[in-house]
């Protein structure tokens, strides 16, 4: 079994909140792999590692972590606009460039959480698509869930910095689109949302919070903060030593990130490659295929798995 070694702290902590037991995981893994060859529309990665983190993702209920892996590769499928860009297309190196979109690199809030930085603003509206963006940032998600324990079993925390943008950004931020973006973000991403922090509010920001907030479930409603200039607040969440120095920290720039990020892409690059021939043919899923029509149509709704 080629499964990462965990630190006593954080084995304890996977332990206590997500149900992880060493001596139960190779059989839930491989629990996994039988129920997985059954399938005749799903093509998924089968590495001992990518399994445990959905695993992890839905605290160890098998049923659960089927319908997670379902969904993920179903993703691929029904909304083929948010996986349309390769690393090696030059507005993958161009939005990377701009900083609209920041895992930090190994770095924990007080809780242990790792921090994204999304930033709408830093991309022209005129030139760019929030789809396009979030397309980039599948690329980056997909390595973090790769090879980043410490994220997937204390869970994540968002920064959404609005400043600078327009009504350019918000008129691309359609509500099919935000179906989309809660169907991957929320229910599809083997990740525990631990808080979104909102800065630098623009006007009009109201109607698509709202927006957004009403797709969500309970839980994740709950932990939408609203900071705006507030940073000070921000820090109680985040501990400013682990931000950039455009959000008042010391871990680098903006600049510093973006590098790091495009340098982790190369040294993945046969990785990326060989992910992308994953995902579903619902022309062979048993029962009814799914659709986009069903899943994000006008009236249409997808279903939410509650998991923390």
């Amino acid at each position: 079994m080629s499964i990462r070694a965990l630190s006593p702290e954080l084995a304890e902590k996977a332990l206590n909140e997500l149900n992880e037991d060493p001596k139960r995981t190779p059989s839930d893994i491989q629990h996994i792999k039988e129920w997985l060859s059954k399938q005749p529309h799903l093509r998924a990665r089968t590495d001992d590692q990518w399994l445990l983190q959905f695993l992890r993702g839905c605290k160890f209920s098998l049923e659960r972590t089927k319908e997670k892996i379902d969904l993920y590769y179903s993703m691929r499928t029904l909304i083929p606009e948010f996986f349309s860009i390769r690393p090696t297309d030059q507005i993958f190196k161009e939005i990377i460039g701009l900083g609209s979109y920041l895992i930090l690199p190994k770095s924990k809030a007080f809780d242990g959480t790792h921090v994204t930085i999304i930033r709408p603003g830093s991309y022209d509206a005129n030139k760019y698509n929030i789809i396009e963006v979030l397309a980039v940032s599948s690329i980056l998600e997909k390595i973090a869930l790769a090879e980043d324990d410490d994220s997937v079993i204390c869970g994540r925390r968002t920064i959404i910095d609005l400043k600078g943008v327009t009504m350019g950004h918000f008129t691309q931020m359609t509500p099919v689109t935000m179906k989309k973006m809660v169907a991957i973000g929320q229910d599809a991403a083997p990740l525990r949302f631990k808080g979104a922090h909102y800065i630098n509010l623009p006007g009009g920001f109201d109607v698509v919070f709202n927006a957004i907030r009403s797709l969500l479930n309970e839980k994740n409603k709950s932990r939408l903060i609203i900071h705006n200039e507030n940073y000070e607040e921000m820090y109680k969440y985040i501990p400013q030593d682990i931000l950039p120095a455009e959000y008042g920290g010391t871990a680098g720039t903006i600049s510093d990130i973006s590098g790091y990020w495009m340098k982790k892409v190369e040294e993945y690059s046969s990785w990326l490659e060989e992910d992308t021939k994953y995902g579903t043919d619902e022309a062979k899923r048993p029962g009814k295929p799914n659709s986009a029509a069903d899943m994000f149509g006008v009236d249409g709704s997808f279903r939410k798995l509650d998991l923390d």
